[in-house]
């Protein structure tokens, strides 16, 4: 029985100890830009979408949104496109063939982005050698981007780099010491980027 209490004494420290190691009241969390979600891809006029019917090659068809917003499908007609996600516009056209296909499955991918061209880029600016708007590629990091932008110049404040990404009406700015990453090789807040992200390098202090 003393053995059993002891033990019992010793987790009750261990859980205070580690309830008093929390977030305190008060504290701001690290945030890491990584985790926050993505909102849906919008179709846009002039995208090229491809649309596949399962098992019923006839119906497949890669088509531009026209700048109406719709795009033609076989059997179904014109579909709206515009401003909708691809599994919105998915949904409708499987509907309206239900009519003539039994349970079909439809998939609708972003065969080109041409709409949101200037909107899916990246952006870096400040002390580096060419400051540049590039074209966003999957898996694409801070490092990536300001490789590409020549690196950062003699006057930089690499340490206090951030970046800047859209978060609905607002902007959020991400701290990166992008100094660990060039110089130490340490990767921890070398992001992954997103879609119209802007990069800031700040010069130094004189």
């Amino acid at each position: 029985m003393k053995i059993l209490s002891r033990l019992s004494v010793g987790a009750l420290v261990l859980l205070l100890a580690a309830c008093a190691s929390g977030p305190q009241p008060g504290s701001t969390p690290r945030i890491n830009p990584e985790a926050q979600a993505v909102d849906a891809y919008r179709i846009g006029v002039d995208d090229v979408i491809r649309v596949a019917v399962w098992q019923n090659p006839d119906l497949n068809v890669t088509v531009p949104v026209r700048p109406d917003g719709r795009i033609s499908v076989p059997l179904v007609g014109d579909v709206e496109a515009g401003g909708r996600t691809p599994e919105e516009v998915s949904i409708e056209i499987k509907t309206a063939l239900e009519k003539f296909v039994r349970n079909p499955q439809v998939t609708v991918i972003i065969d080109q982005l041409r709409s949101h061209e200037y909107l899916s880029r990246v952006r870096v600016t400040g002390a580096v050698r060419t400051p540049i708007s590039v074209p966003y590629r999957q898996g694409m990091t801070i490092l990536d981007a300001v490789l590409a932008a020549g690196g950062t110049n003699e006057f930089a404040a690499a340490g206090r780099t951030e970046l800047y990404r859209k978060d609905g009406e607002t902007t959020r700015a991400f701290p990166v010491r992008l100094d660990r990453i060039l110089e130490k090789g340490d990767l921890e807040s070398n992001y992954k980027v997103q879609p119209g992200d802007v990069i800031t390098v700040p010069e130094r202090a004189f």
